[in-house]
């Protein structure tokens, strides 16, 4: 969080503002790192976005207008989980598919090995033959 604390100017004079800062500045991706946060980056860009969320704040904007803010000038990938959407849903469900298809290639193989046939009579006297032959 070294991020979001480095410069104490920067920071809301309302508490509860700042902390709803705070709180988005976890959700939002930042650009240059691509696994931080805006929180945890020291990066520029990181930085200048921290300073677009207290602004929207500031301005009175509801979370959720300020996320909106920030996918419509730079995507959803700006968010560290993205809204669900019909044009995100196969990255929704990748996971989960590829799971249920494990599972079912591992029920399939489980059955296939528990089917046992019980031999006819003709291999119960080939089998009964090459056991009496086997020296003992």
């Amino acid at each position: 969080m070294a991020g979001a604390a480095s410069d104490p100017s920067e920071r809301l004079p309302d508490p509860a503002q700042e902390a709803r800062a705070r709180a988005l500045f976890s959700q939002v991706r930042c650009l240059v790192c691509q696994n931080e946060s805006i929180d945890d980056s020291d990066a520029e860009l990181a930085a200048d976005l921290r300073k677009v969320v207290r602004e929207q704040i500031a301005a009175g904007r509801s979370d959720a207008q300020v996320k909106t803010f920030l996918t419509d000038r730079y995507g959803e990938f700006v968010l560290l989980a993205p809204r669900f959407s019909l044009a995100n849903a196969p990255l929704w469900f990748a996971g989960l598919a590829v799971v249920l298809a494990g599972l079912g290639l591992l029920v399939s193989r489980w059955r296939r090995r528990e089917v046992t046939q019980d031999l006819n009579s003709e291999e119960e006297s080939r089998l009964a033959a090459l056991l009496d032959d086997e020296p003992a």
